[in-house]
C-alpha cells in the first residue's frame, strides 16, 4: 500500500479512508497517542491505536525514534490543536529504536549536544526545519539564475591555482607522506605526484567561472569551497558552499544591482515557500534571546528581519566614507572596538560591518572602492591607483555576506600586480589569456551559501545550517 506524506495528509479538505501513513515517532503518551513524522513538515499528525485490542509487547516497541507503519483512517481529531488524526486500524514496528539509549529525546537538547549528534539531529523540530529551509534556498537559487538564461558551470573542486592568494588551502597529493619523494634541490617532488604539480581543493571557482563568462556571456556556480583558515568561529567552515556569478560586460554598479536583486529574490522565496518551518524558528529565537541581555537580544523578530531586507534598498556608501564613520563613532573614540580605525586602509572587522548595518544605516549595507593593498589580484584598479572596484554587501547579525568585484579586464594591468604580488605568471597563463583575446569588462560575486542560510533560519553558529560541519579539529561523521 503507498504510503502518503504527512504534510499532505494535513492539507486534506476532508476525511480519507484506507490511508498509509510512514514515519519516526516522536512521543507515544498514554498507550494510545503516537506523534508521527516523517520529515515532509515541521507539524506532527497523531495517529490513535487501539490499546485495549492492542497485545502489550506491541505497545512497548512503539517508542521515541522507532519507524512504524500505519494503516487506518483520516477523521476529524477530536482533540485540540489539529484538524486531522489518524484512526489507527493497524500498524507495523519498521525499525526499532531503543528508548534509553536514543539521543533525541523530548525534550530540550543544547546545540552543543546536537552537533555531537549529527547523524540524528535532523529528527528535531529546529534542525529538520532548517535543512527544509537550505533545501528551499538551494532551489531558489537554481531558479533565479536559470529563469536569467544563466549558464550553470561545474567548476574544479581539485585545481593549481589560488584564486584569492592567501594561501590557506588544502593540499590534494596520492604520495606517500612517510616517505615524500625528494628533487635534487631537497624539495618535495610534485612531478611524482597524481596530477605531476602542486594541487589543492578550491577555494573559488571564480578563476575558471570568469573564463565561462567570456564566452557564454553569464554563468553562475554553486559548490562545495574549502578553506584551511585555522579559524573557531561561529562564522566560519573549512568545507561551505559558494555561489558565483560572472557576468560579461557588467561593470561594478551592474554587480551590485545584480547581487542585491539576488539576495532579495532568494530571501523572499524561502518566506513564500517555508512559512511553517521559518514560523517555528522565529519562536526558538525569541524563546533562546530571553536568556540574554536586553541589550544583546535582536531589534526585530525573525521574520520582521527578513520583511525589513526585502522592503528596503541596500544603502551603497564607500570604503572611505565607511572608514570616517567608523572613526568618528563612539565605540572607536570609546575604544569598545577591540580593532580600532586609526587610519585609512585598515581591513574592516565584522565588529565594524556590524556597526555600519546594524547601529549607524539600520539597512543592509553595500560597501565598494576598497584599497587595492587589501583586496585580491584580480579586482579593477580605480583611476586613483590606490582602490579597485570590489564590493561587498554586509548583513544584520552576519556582516559580509557578499564579497565582489569588477575584474581587471586590462592585461598589462593584470600582469604588473600580479608581478607585485609575486604571483606565477606561467601558472595562470589560461587566466591570462582572456585579457589577451577579446577582453571585456566583467563582474561577478561570492556568496556563502551557509551565511545566507545562517541570516534566514536566524540561527547564531554557521555549523548549525550545514548537515555535517567540518571545522578545525572536526570532521567527525
Amino acid at each position: 500500500m503507498k504510503h502518503t506524506k504527512i504534510k499532505d495528509l494535513l492539507a486534506a479538505t476532508q476525511p480519507m479512508k484506507d490511508i498509509n501513513a510512514k514515519g519516526w515517532v516522536r512521543t507515544f503518551r498514554n498507550s494510545q497517542f503516537i506523534a508521527l513524522n516523517d520529515g515532509s513538515t515541521i507539524h506532527n499528525i497523531q495517529c490513535v491505536v487501539d490499546f485495549e485490542n492492542t497485545p502489550e509487547t506491541e505497545l512497548k516497541r512503539i517508542t521515541t525514534g522507532a519507524a512504524v507503519s500505519i494503516i487506518g483512517d483520516l477523521v476529524e481529531s477530536q482533540g485540540a490543536g489539529q484538524k486531522f488524526e489518524i484512526q489507527a486500524r493497524s500498524f507495523e514496528i519498521l525499525g526499532d529504536s531503543d528508548a534509553e539509549k536514543f539521543p533525541m529525546q523530548p525534550k530540550k537538547h543544547s546545540l552543543e549536544f546536537l552537533r555531537e549528534n549529527a547523524h540524528l539531529r535532523v529528527r528535531t523540530n529546529a534542525f529538520g526545519a532548517i535543512m527544509r529551509v537550505r533545501s528551499v534556498l538551494s532551489y531558489a537559487v537554481h531558479k533565479y539564475f536559470q529563469d536569467k538564461g544563466f549558464v550553470y558551470v561545474n567548476t574544479p573542486i581539485i585545481t593549481g591555482a589560488d584564486a584569492e592568494g592567501a594561501g590557506e588551502m588544502f593540499q590534494v597529493t596520492s604520495l606517500p607522506l612517510d616517505n615524500l619523494p625528494k628533487n635534487e634541490e631537497g624539495n618535495i617532488n610534485y612531478k611524482e605526484d597524481f596530477f605531476g604539480k602542486h594541487t589543492n581543493l578550491t577555494v573559488s571557482g571564480q578563476l575558471e567561472g570568469e573564463t565561462f563568462a567570456m564566452a557564454l556571456g553569464q554563468i553562475y556556480t554553486f559548490g562545495p569551497t574549502f578553506r584551511a583558515e585555522n579559524s573557531n568561529t561561529s562564522r566560519h567552515l573549512a568545507e561551505f558552499w559558494m555561489i558565483e556569478p560572472e557576468v560579461a560586460f557588467n561593470d561594478l554598479n551592474d554587480n551590485m544591482d545584480l547581487a542585491e536583486d539576488f539576495i532579495q529574490y532568494v530571501v523572499k522565496y524561502a518566506v513564500d515557500h517555508c512559512k511553517d518551518d521559518l514560523k517555528f524558528l522565529e519562536g526558538r529565537l525569541l524563546e533562546e534571546e530571553k536568556s540574554k541581555p536586553q541589550a544583546e537580544r535582536s531589534e526585530m523578530a525573525l521574520l520582521e528581519k527578513l520583511d525589513f531586507v526585502l522592503s528596503h534598498s541596500f544603502k551603497r556608501v564607500s570604503y572611505t566614507e565607511a572608514i570616517d564613520i567608523l572613526k568618528d563613532s563612539t565605540p572607536n573614540k570609546k575604544k569598545k572596538f577591540q580593532y580600532l580605525i586609526t587610519e585609512w586602509g585598515a581591513d574592516l572587522q565584522s565588529e565594524h560591518e556590524r556597526f555600519l548595518v546594524e547601529k549607524h544605516f539600520k539597512c543592509p549595507v553595500i560597501l565598494y572602492d576598497y584599497p587595492a593593498n587589501i583586496k585580491a589580484f584580480y579586482m579593477r584598479l580605480n583611476e586613483d591607483g590606490k582602490t579597485v572596484r570590489a564590493m561587498d554587501i554586509l548583513f544584520p547579525g552576519i556582516g559580509e555576506i557578499v564579497g565582489g568585484s569588477q575584474r581587471e579586464e586590462r592585461y598589462d594591468v593584470l600582469v604588473e600586480k600580479m608581478r607585485k604580488l609575486g604571483i606565477d605568471e606561467e601558472e595562470l597563463w589560461w587566466y591570462l589569456d582572456t585579457r589577451r583575446f577579446g577582453s571585456a569588462v566583467h563582474s561577478g560575486f561570492g556568496l556563502g551559501f551557509e551565511r545566507l542560510v545562517l541570516f534566514v533560519t536566524g540561527m547564531t553558529n554557521i555549523r548549525d545550517v550545514i548537515p555535517f560541519p567540518r571545522t578545525p579539529q572536526n570532521a567527525e561523521f
